[in-house]
């Protein structure tokens, strides 16, 4: 109030504000008890926020003349009431951050405002009760309003997260705004395989284009992150087919051989388009199931056995071997005898196979002079469906053991009485009485025969040749020798053991050709020369037919050739003796009047030998003919002979080598 010190009407009668606002008004008046009372009334609520302070001034006016004021200035203080909400700079906020953004990292700053002063106008920051469970990867600054990472983001668990963030302030009130973070994928996601469907094992037979596995690959990154593209490293037997979208098919582009390659191990790529790019394998183990494809297949092309003659029944000569490149019951072989039509092979029956084991048993003793190698098939047959098979030949080949003796063929050794060989006293050295002839049934080395003397009247006189059986004589005849010697030549063959057989032969000694009608000379000239032609005739075929089947046998079986006799023939016998023989040995004065000539021609080279028994010179002028190896006659002159009966007084006494160059 003011105050004046006049009265009546000079003193205080009105107030007024200057100048005037719309806020405040003043009032006076009189109280009851006669006090005076000045009022400033608001008219209109203030706001502190649109102006804190104002300044006025109060004018107190008397009524008197001239009238006078007084005048205060007022200055009115604005006291803030909290009646402003914290307001933010933005309804929604946007931020990216990268997912592999490390924890702490700033995402954004939400920032809000308050009209308020003071207490009413400090914020606070934090997240609303409603935020998602998103939250726990996010913390924010309740002073500055920074919303930061508290841990790792993942793009393929989340991409983006919406945060509500209240702001309040010191009276309470508050406001929320959204924010939306949005999480940018990095490439830290490698491509993925998923099979649907794998086939395994597969069969070796399957043709080209079986599919063999179906798959899928994704990747959890975005864009090209995302883009994932497949490749196989082996192509040779597999490829890669795209089927559906992201679909593959695993496929087979050749034909599989499980003898070849029993496992395959492909192995599939999967890389995204990433900067760097990232790849994955699946690796498919595909194997491959057997197909009866492959036939039994022997270690040999051929099997050659051996088996000594005499053998024991059931004893085992060998085994033959097959293999199968197939497995399980495929590759389980057996064996067996094949049939063999008779017109191809003739069969034997002594041969026997184990199916199980494959060895080959000879069944009953076997003869090397009767059968010297047989050949029979064997064949193995597996177990598959349709089973499948395969031959081979086993040739059977008979060893020769040492059981056959040596058989003598000249001289004859039969019952009857043996003749004597004729050798005249002034014979030397080395002079060829006989030839003691005999061959071997067995081959090889049991074949090879030697000869000695065994006995002999004088053993110092004779000597036999061990590889050629001649009987000569070791020193010259002298006058002390007795006529007849008996002399036993043994023949060994050089088998192991060693078999052996004799030779009985006898030797006379002549003077002269009178002693031919000693009391020990032979039966009548015909009967011995017919007896020893037969004898000799009977010995040549023998031989020839031996000879010649041992040749071819040896032939066939590429085998050196063994000694064994060629041929022989008579020159002369009784019924082809020239006429002048003839007719001496009538009478009486030839007993034994024939020659022969044996040739022997042998695998170990031995020449031809020649003997020919004297006889008596008293020929008619006729050619003797001789037949040589060549097949051709070779004439001899003609020998002049007396035209007088011979008789023992007048006969020539001639030896042989004259004879024969006669």
């Amino acid at each position: 109030a003011a105050l004046d010190l006049d009265i009546g009407n000079n003193s205080v009668q009105a107030y007024s504000i200057s100048p005037e606002n719309e806020y405040f008004s003043v009032t006076y008046g009189s109280r009851s008890n006669g006090d005076k009372y000045v009022e400033l009334v608001l008219e209109k609520p203030l706001d502190r926020e649109e102006q804190a302070e104002m300044d006025f001034n109060l004018i107190a006016v008397d009524r008197g003349s001239p009238p006078r004021s007084g005048t205060t200035q007022i200055h009115v203080i604005v006291l803030d009431v909290n009646d402003n909400s914290p307001v933010f700079t933005q309804d929604r906020y946007t931020g990216q951050v990268f997912e592999n953004a490390l924890k702490g990292s700033v995402v954004l700053t939400v920032l809000a405002t308050d009209a308020d002063a003071g207490v009413n106008g400090e914020i606070s920051y934090q997240f609303s009760q409603a935020v998602s469970q998103t939250d726990s990867a996010f913390e924010i600054d309740s002073i500055t309003g920074e919303i930061k990472l508290s841990k790792p983001l993942d793009f393929e668990a989340a991409q983006t997260h919406e945060l509500s963030v209240r702001a309040t302030d010191g009276g309470g009130l508050s406001a929320i705004c959204k924010v939306l973070v949005e999480v940018l994928d990095v490439n830290d996601n490698a491509p993925e395989l998923v099979v649907s469907s794998f086939s395994s094992p597969l069969a070796e037979n399957s043709a080209p284009g079986t599919v063999v596995a179906l798959f899928t690959v994704r990747d959890r990154d975005a864009g090209a992150n995302g883009k994932v593209s497949c490749a196989l490293d082996d192509q040779l037997f597999f490829s890669l087919r795209p089927a559906y979208k992201n679909y593959y098919e695993l496929v087979t582009v050749r034909a599989l051989d499980r003898e070849d390659r029993a496992q395959h191990i492909v192995t599939v790529t999967a890389a995204d388009a990433g900067s760097p790019p990232l790849t994955s394998t699946h690796t498919f183990t595909v194997d491959i199931s057997d197909v009866n494809d492959n036939a039994p297949v022997f270690n040999q092309t051929s099997y050659t056995m051996y088996v000594r003659e005499n053998n024991a029944p059931s004893v085992l000569v060998g085994a033959v071997s097959a293999a199968d490149a197939d497995v399980g019951l495929n590759a389980k072989v057996t064996y067996s005898l094949s049939a063999v039509p008779a017109a191809e092979r003739p069969s034997c029956s002594c041969v026997s196979v184990n199916s199980e084991s494959g060895q080959v048993f000879v069944l009953r003793a076997l003869d090397y002079e009767q059968l010297r190698q047989s050949e029979v098939v064997v064949s193995a047959s597996d177990a598959g469906s349709p089973p499948l098979r395969a031959n081979v030949t086993v040739r059977l080949v008979v060893l020769d053991e040492n059981d056959n003796a040596p058989l003598v063929l000249y001289p004859a050794q039969d019952s009857s009485a043996g003749s004597s060989e004729l050798v005249p006293v002034w014979a030397e050295a080395g002079y060829l009485i006989s030839k003691v002839v005999a061959v071997d049934a067995d081959s090889g080395q049991n074949s090879w025969l030697s000869y000695q003397l065994l006995r002999a009247t004088d053993p110092g006189l004779f000597a036999v040749g061990a590889q050629s059986g001649e009987v000569r004589l070791r020193r010259p005849l002298s006058d002390r020798d007795p006529v007849k010697h008996k002399l036993v030549v043994l023949v060994r063959d050089n088998g192991r053991p060693p078999l052996s057989a004799t030779a009985a032969l006898s030797a006379l000694l002549l003077k002269d050709f009178s002693d031919l009608r000693q009391p020990h000379s032979s039966p009548p000239a015909d009967h011995d020369a017919g007896s020893l032609t037969t004898y000799l005739i009977i010995s040549l075929v023998f031989v020839s037919l031996l000879f010649l089947g041992s040749t071819a046998a040896f032939v066939a079986r590429r085998l050196c050739q063994r000694k064994q006799l060629k041929a022989g023939h008579v020159l002369y016998g009784a019924d082809n003796l020239p006429s002048g023989l003839a007719d001496a040995a009538a009478a009486g004065t030839l007993p034994r009047p024939y020659c022969y000539e044996i040739s022997l021609t042998t695998g170990s080279g031995n020449s031809e030998f020649r003997f020919l028994k004297p006889f008596v010179p008293s020929l008619p002028p006729q050619p003797c003919a001789v037949g040589g190896d060549t097949g051709e006659e070779q004439v001899f002159p003609s020998v002049p002979v007396p035209t007088e009966d011979v008789t023992p007084e007048n006969a020539v006494t001639v030896s042989v080598e004259e004879f024969n160059r006669l």
